[in-house]
């Protein structure tokens, strides 16, 4: 009788799902500090008052989701005093989609589909709140993404307000930002700033010894012993780094995996890893592109396109390429150049005796990031 197909490969896997992006590892390294600041900060709440509001800032890939999940967790396993909602705001970006996450949370189903008003929301939340002595804290995680919209004030007001409105309510509210350029205190309404009081948290990325470790606890969790030999990990860890994006090494570990048990191979060869790069790769870029504004995206896409063109990119020679695309001054297409820098989307050198012309590279296939940020 044939063997399945399904079950025919060599298992390779302990674990696939210590992989996934929204897993929460059972130790969390490198960010003992950022966890214990968000615990002091959310430490009020446990006595019924209301939580210090904080903004966690960091490019993609350094943790903040991953934080947030793991002391929410924590707070479902020992309280019921402090109702945590996390919502991500690249999928539920309106007010009444964040409100109606808050509802379910709270009673444990989503809101009548019959057109409920965002007042009739507010209210049954705030009446919740305030007859049982609870705390509501509202994670807005990507919060920088409901900006364009210009709905984040709009949202955050009313959650911030709720105790005035509802005496014995109380909430917070913890706000991740992946722009390192983004001033809340310039993009909110002026009535906000002065509730919110926010402290920030910064969310360095992860250096190369950290994201060595990171990798191989999770290698030990989900993967048989001696199947990704040391010499194919420090591949990894390296192309993780040109990428400066922990998903990446996630991605690419789990792939590389899965190559060598499609393969119906004992143990991980670079054979397994090269191929699994570029797709690990995209993941990566078409998380990190979400990011960006419509301008920035137009300018990202002309710069590959420039090179498909030119082996070599230096800032002047790109500047006068892409300002015919996405017209700018030179001072803010240098920002935004620094911007992609830090966001790992490309590289800048400065060359030795070239004033301040910059070599340009990009960090991503072109042909991919073109496809990425669209038209």
């Amino acid at each position: 009788m044939p063997v399945p197909m399904l079950l025919s490969d060599q298992a390779l896997f302990r674990d696939r799902d210590v992989f996934d992006p929204d897993h929460i590892p059972d130790t969390f390294q490198y960010r003992d500090g950022q966890l214990r600041d968000m615990a002091y900060a959310i430490k009020p709440a446990l006595f019924g008052s209301r939580p210090h509001n904080i903004i966690l800032r960091g490019i993609p890939g350094t943790g903040k989701t991953t934080c947030v999940r793991h002391i929410f967790g924590e707070i479902r396993e020992t309280t019921r005093r402090i109702i945590p909602v996390h919502v991500n705001c690249r999928n539920d970006h309106t007010r009444h989609m964040v409100f109606s996450r808050i509802y379910r949370e709270i009673y444990g189903h989503l809101p009548p589909g019959s057109g409920i008003s965002l007042r009739r929301l507010l209210d049954s939340i705030g009446r919740e709140l305030a007859d049982g002595r609870r705390v509501l804290l509202l994670c807005l995680d990507d919060a920088d993404c409901m900006i364009p919209e210009g709905v984040l004030s709009d949202t955050l007001f009313p959650v911030l307000r709720l105790p005035e409105e509802f005496p014995g309510a109380r909430s917070g509210v913890i706000l991740a930002v992946s722009d390192m350029d983004c001033d809340l205190q310039r993009e909110l309404d002026t009535p906000v700033v002065p509730v919110l009081q926010a402290s920030e948290i910064s969310f360095p990325p992860y250096g190369e010894a950290e994201v060595r470790g990171i990798l191989a606890h999770r290698l030990r969790q989900g993967v048989c012993p001696g199947v990704v030999p040391d010499a194919i990990l420090d591949v990894i860890v390296e192309k993780t780094m040109l990428c400066g994006d922990l998903r990446v090494g996630m991605e690419l570990l789990r792939r590389s995996v899965q190559n060598a048990e499609n393969a119906g191979k004992t143990g991980v060869s670079e054979d397994d890893v090269l191929p699994a790069f570029a797709l690990a790769q995209n993941v990566c870029l078409s998380e990190t592109v979400k990011v960006l504004n419509t301008d920035e995206k137009r300018m990202l896409r002309s710069m590959a396109e420039y090179s498909m063109q030119e082996e070599q990119m230096n800032s002047r020679a790109v500047y006068a390429s892409v300002r015919e695309e996405v017209p700018m001054g030179y001072t803010l297409y240098f920002e935004r150049l620094k911007k992609f820098d830090r966001m790992q989307l490309i590289s800048l050198d400065t060359p030795k005796a070239r004033g301040n012309t910059r070599e340009i590279a990009l960090r991503f296939d072109a042909g991919s990031v073109v496809d990425e940020c669209g038209e």
